[in-house]
């Protein structure tokens, strides 16, 4: 479980391919974190990976085949940098949102506008996701907890601070730019529940959710 509160970067060294699969070694935290833990877990860039080898400066972890395939680190080289954020402990502030660090599709930026000091940022969604994401909702974007401001179709736009900017990868965002997208945990289990619904004409259920504010 994460928050989408990005501790700190990390570059990468290597992404060496095993048959099917792929060790990634990541090293150079932008902020060193505490002690990690051999078989913890950790969100890079908002892929929920198990840390297979700690080094001095870094660490590596095996990526599976359906991880390279489904996200963007199977795109990674030498040099990039990746978010990083360790997992959520018993007590730790929920500054952000619930994330799981499944991610559920890869995006594209579509548009990057300066805004003052802050950037507009529209992202395309794959079609099959443009149902979970809702105005002033939860997103979690290449591992960052960020708010949808508006959304027409399969495009959200997002609005990134000058801190955002600063202290993760989000800064290096250009048109064209690849990211890994994890919709809001209630909205997919609402969708999923709206879907059960759909099938066994539970009007119960139905107006439970209306009661609860989830649907209209």
């Amino acid at each position: 479980m994460f928050t989408g509160l990005v501790e700190t970067t990390a570059r990468v060294r290597s992404l060496t391919h095993k048959g099917p699969m792929a060790v990634l070694a990541l090293r150079e935290f932008a902020v060193e974190p505490r002690a990690l833990q051999l078989g913890e877990s950790i969100a890079v860039s908002g892929v929920c990976l198990t840390v297979a080898a700690v080094h001095a400066g870094g660490f590596d972890a095996d990526v599976s085949s359906e991880t390279l395939a489904l996200t963007t680190l199977g795109e990674l080289a030498i040099g990039n940098h990746v978010n990083i954020e360790r997992s959520l402990r018993v007590g730790d502030r929920m500054g952000g949102h619930m994330v799981l660090g499944h991610i559920d599709g890869v995006g594209r930026i579509a548009v990057v506008e300066t805004v003052g000091k802050a950037w507009r940022v529209e992202v395309e969604a794959p079609e099959e996701l443009a149902r979970f994401f809702a105005s002033k909702g939860s997103v979690t974007v290449d591992g960052c907890s960020l708010t949808v401001n508006r959304i027409a179709g399969n495009t959200f736009e997002l609005m990134l601070v000058p801190h955002t900017l600063s202290v993760t990868i989000l800064g290096a965002w250009k048109t064209g730019t690849r990211v890994n997208l994890e919709v809001d945990v209630l909205a997919r289990y609402v969708a999923r529940q709206l879907g059960l619904h759909a099938a066994s004409r539970d009007d119960s259920l139905w107006s439970k959710l209306k009661e609860a504010g989830y649907t209209s």
